[in-house]
């Protein structure tokens, strides 16, 4: 497929995302549509038709700059409606029960932020949170990953391929998925399009090994020892808008 349908498939897309108020899937797409088009303009001999694409492109541009600043509007902390606090060694507080009912049918897009996606136990605590999502939000469209990027000197393509393994799956059940790696991640947070923003300190992987490893617990995080951490969710005051 050309630069130039690719950016179209990728730009009406975004148009219909935009329309749907699917803004974080909205701003990926214009996001690559627009890549895909400036190739292709940088390629067009005829100066009249690199005009009349330039003018497009900075039509798509003003659409791209007001999704973001919806996203980050929607990113900002309104008011408290949960607080846990989690102490060392703990159980009783797998995902469902922390912020489950937070989750529901109008949830159709959801943002993780988390630094720390390496280890097996990581990628076992984001699938579990997925379950958790796909179970409680039916209508989830959209989810976007955003993780530091991870090389392991034995194995450099492992963190792509286990993320590679989860996009795939999430896609087969009709949910677009991106992921993004910013290295200079630190902060943790869950938003959730229904307004809800949830932010736990140690981010995902607050629990602890099960000891021994076939033990109560292994399965059903409810029953897992937890690492000290605080759990606070926010409802954002734009939520409707």
């Amino acid at each position: 497929m050309s630069n130039a349908l690719k950016a179209k498939e990728l730009l009406i897309r975004a148009v219909e995302c935009d329309q749907n108020a699917r803004i974080l899937e909205a701003q990926t797409l214009y996001t690559e549509g627009i890549s895909q088009l400036m190739q292709f303009v940088n390629g067009e001999p005829d100066e009249a038709k690199k005009k009349g694409f330039l003018t497009r492109i900075k039509e798509y541009m003003d659409r791209a700059d007001a999704i973001k600043a919806r996203v980050n509007g929607k990113l900002m902390l309104g008011e408290v409606v949960s607080h846990v606090s989690i102490d060392e060694n703990d159980i009783g507080h797998d995902y469902d029960q922390l912020f489950g009912k937070f989750m529901d049918k109008n949830t159709v897009e959801i943002l993780l932020e988390e630094p720390y996606m390496t280890q097996n136990y990581q990628y076992q605590n984001l699938v579990r949170f997925l379950e958790l999502a796909v179970t409680n939000c039916p209508n989830l469209k959209y989810f976007r990953l955003v993780t530091k990027e991870y090389q392991d000197s034995k194995n450099p393509d492992q963190q792509r391929t286990n993320l590679g393994q989860i996009k795939a799956d999430l896609e087969r059940r009709n949910i677009s998925v991106s992921i993004k790696y910013e290295d200079s991640l630190h902060d943790r947070k869950i938003y959730l399009s229904n307004g809800y923003i949830i932010k736990i300190g140690r981010g995902l992987h607050f629990y602890k090994a099960s000891n021994p490893m076939y033990s109560i617990g292994l399965v059903n995080y409810k029953y897992r020892k937890c690492l000290q951490t605080d759990v606070d969710i926010w409802r954002n005051t734009s939520a409707a808008s």
